[in-house]
């Protein structure tokens, strides 16, 4: 009989695409992972991964496992919450930080669920900056933080709830939004760039490493906190700017976003109190984990 453990193995590896970092996901190490796939692939006597000394890839067949094993596990949790919320109705406040970029894709999820898994928890939100909410969650002035990574405190735990792709965002009449192939960095020398300042150091930090690595240097125009405020700014024509690909989500008529030839992607962890062992709080955790989710 397939386990739950196999499932969720399968589904880390088929995700990630490497074996060494679903294991690192699933907090085990790489040989019993291997195994769990292995025995999973013999149970079901099919191959559901080609692998070669580079590269994992999913065969048809693992393909076709995979929408059916997430639906599976995504049942098997609302079963256990069902049962939870049977055996002990969930109340109280819960205050959530969070930073602006993630409402273009992880809070209305989170917002949405909530509702509806959750309806006797009220979950306040509060839009603040990755350092503030370090300090806030230290102070107890928030529960949950949704922060970029790279911060670390005392006490202050946290994980990765999702990552996503990079995107080029450009006006309608800039010269590259006519380009149907992927954007190179290279083509991005000397251009006028809108960067994000030293406040939003994650992703100044990412894209310095990335121009580096190419040798490219933009001519920086502007420098802005936040991906709203760059993105109104590459709207009225004052530069380009490279920001995460859910920003899409943003309501800009006059910003097309382009795919770039890139293998860089951008992450949103959670973090929370080490020693909070509130229940409303572990549930709404829980809630961001399983609905954040790494893509």
């Amino acid at each position: 009989m397939i386990g739950f453990t196999q499932l969720r193995c399968f589904v880390a590896v088929a995700t990630e695409l490497h074996f060494g970092r679903a294991a690192q996901r699933l907090h085990m190490t790489q040989s019993p992972l291997s195994r769990q796939i292995q025995t999973l692939e013999q149970q079901l006597d099919v191959v559901l991964f080609e692998r070669s000394s580079r590269s994992v890839t999913l065969t048809p067949a693992g393909l076709a496992f995979l929408v059916e094993a997430r639906q599976i596990l995504e049942h098997s949790e609302r079963a256990v919450q069902v049962a939870r919320r049977a055996a002990n109705v969930l109340s109280g406040s819960v205050t959530v930080g969070f930073i602006g970029s993630a409402t273009y894709s992880c809070i209305p999820r989170l917002a949405e669920q909530a509702q509806q898994e959750l309806p006797n928890i009220a979950v306040h939100f509060m839009e603040m900056n990755s350092t503030e909410q370090i300090d806030a969650l230290r102070l107890g002035r928030i529960d949950l933080g949704i922060i970029r990574p790279g911060l670390s405190e005392p006490g202050i735990e946290s994980a990765c709830i999702e990552r996503g792709d990079l995107a080029l965002a450009v006006s309608r009449t800039h010269p590259l939004a006519q380009r149907r192939q992927l954007v190179l960095l290279k083509q991005l020398d000397d251009v006028p760039f809108i960067m994000y300042s030293k406040i939003g150091r994650y992703f100044q930090g990412l894209l310095l490493s990335l121009f580096e690595q190419a040798n490219v240097q933009p001519r920086y125009v502007q420098f802005m906190d936040q991906t709203h405020a760059i993105l109104s700014l590459v709207s009225a024509g004052m530069g380009v700017a490279i920001v995460p690909q859910d920003s899409r989500n943003a309501c800009f008529d006059n910003v097309v976003f382009k795919p770039l030839q890139t293998q860089a992607h951008y992450e949103i962890h959670a973090a929370w109190r080490a020693e909070d062992s509130s229940p409303a709080v572990q549930a709404v955790r829980g809630l961001i984990g399983r609905k954040g989710g790494i893509r």
